[in-house]
């Protein structure tokens, strides 16, 4: 039987996730955080922009967190995924372009556009995740799943590697100084982000309801097929469970990403060291996220998600006697070979679950908790390093979500069915 991942339409699926990821790094992960603070908060108290720039993250998240699972279920009901992924994906990548001419001081204007870009990345990601569905079938959606990250892995990484190249080096590509280099970067994302999009746009053909619907009228039938999925929640009582294992250790995830060079720094460690050791993961994550879809199909989803999770457990009670470089890349090197496992598993495992009809709607909420997936990683470990002036301590403490987490998915039988839509 011929492989999936030679199929167009999941070629074409899985490059979304190689166009998107050029935002996740260079972008949020990267270079927005230190060149606000640098060059759109110049002169500012730090306090103050950490300040302005969580706002911008909260509201993006937050909008997205609450229009998600309505316009999913309109979506479905009006036969319009991919049109609403391209509305979402044309935001994201105008807003990230125009960060190119934003200029030095305009922390506000900054803010705006990052925030609305973001809003077009979650946006896209969440009808991509629910376009898995329409492009392979149950028994290859490990497969699928981790073949879109492995690329989102190697695509975003090889952009991001570029970009850092031509900020350490402006004068080889012809710019005046670094500060342009991250400047010109933000264009190079638009671009590589609407490149990459195209095939999905020509070659994925989502599974049409029997009934479609004027845009008025899926959007009525949107909310109120929310309000009946909202009051029969207890349907779903397998779906529900993995949905609050899935918020707590993928919040343990989410802090380990956004906290590892504050950590780093932290304990002494050069920048320079800690952006070579993100882009390390990048590029091991490439591979293992492939990898992790083979052993799913091979073990399971389920104990493969165990496992990944176990390996987090342990490399943060790892990261509370860390002291040197080395052994940081050493750690960048085990999150990589498992972070791709615990996002793609975790999206095909709860696609098991999902009526096919209410994909949209149901990939919403999943996209929902993601966004609320990094709300009490950042406040247990702020509470604890409050308590102990120990930064280790703090890190340390993520323990418990990915225990808890981990507990939680013991409980949700691993199964091939669905619930009846």
């Amino acid at each position: 039987m011929p492989s999936p991942l030679f199929r167009r339409p999941v070629v074409a699926w899985a490059l979304y996730d190689w166009a998107n990821s050029a935002f996740a790094t260079t972008v949020m992960a990267g270079f927005f955080p230190v060149f606000f603070k640098q060059f759109w908060s110049a002169g500012t108290d730090p306090t103050v922009s950490t300040f302005r720039l969580g706002i911008g993250n909260g509201i993006g998240s937050f909008a997205v967190a609450l229009l998600a699972p309505l316009i999913g279920a309109a979506a479905d009901r009006g036969g319009a995924r991919i049109k609403t992924l391209a509305v979402f994906t044309f935001l994201g990548i105008s807003m990230t372009a125009a960060l190119y001419w934003v200029d030095k001081g305009d922390w506000r204007l900054a803010v705006l556009f990052y925030a609305l870009a973001s809003v077009g990345f979650w946006g896209g990601v969440t009808f991509a995740d629910s376009l898995l569905l329409d492009v392979a079938e149950p028994a290859e959606f490990d497969v699928v799943s981790s073949y879109g990250y492995s690329l989102g892995y190697l695509g975003g990484g090889l952009l991001f590697a570029v970009n850092v190249w031509m900020t350490l080096s402006p004068a080889t590509f012809g710019l005046a100084d670094a500060a342009a280099a991250v400047r010109v970067s933000f264009l190079s994302v638009a671009l590589w982000w609407a490149i990459f999009t195209l095939p999905l746009l020509a070659f994925v053909r989502e599974r049409r309801s029997a009934t479609q619907l004027s845009t008025f009228g899926a959007l009525s039938a949107g909310l109120r097929e929310l309000r009946s999925t909202l009051g029969h929640i207890r349907r779903y009582r397998t779906l529900m469970i993995f949905l609050a294992a899935f918020w707590l250790y993928i919040d343990g995830v989410n802090t380990v990403i956004k906290m590892a060079v504050d950590y780093g720094m932290s304990i002494g460690l050069e920048a320079k060291s800690l952006i070579t050791a993100l882009l390390i993961t990048q590029f091991v994550a490439f591979p293992a996220a492939l990898g992790f879809g083979w052993l799913g199909k091979r073990v399971g989803t389920r104990p493969a998600l165990l496992l990944a999770i176990g390996v987090y457990l342990l490399t943060t009670i790892w990261a509370y006697w860390l002291d040197s470089v080395a052994e940081f890349y050493a750690m960048a090197v085990v999150i990589g070979l498992v972070q791709g496992g615990v996002q793609s598993l975790s999206r095909s495992f709860y696609g098991r679950l999902v009526p096919p009809d209410k994909s949209g709607e149901f990939f919403g909420f999943f996209n929902l908790i993601g966004k609320f997936g990094a709300v009490v990683g950042p406040l247990l470990t702020g509470g604890v390093a409050l308590l102990t002036g120990s930064s280790r301590v703090a890190i340390l403490s993520l323990v418990v979500l990915f225990a808890a987490g981990g507990a939680l998915l013991w409980l949700v039988p691993d199964a091939e069915a669905r619930p009846e839509s």
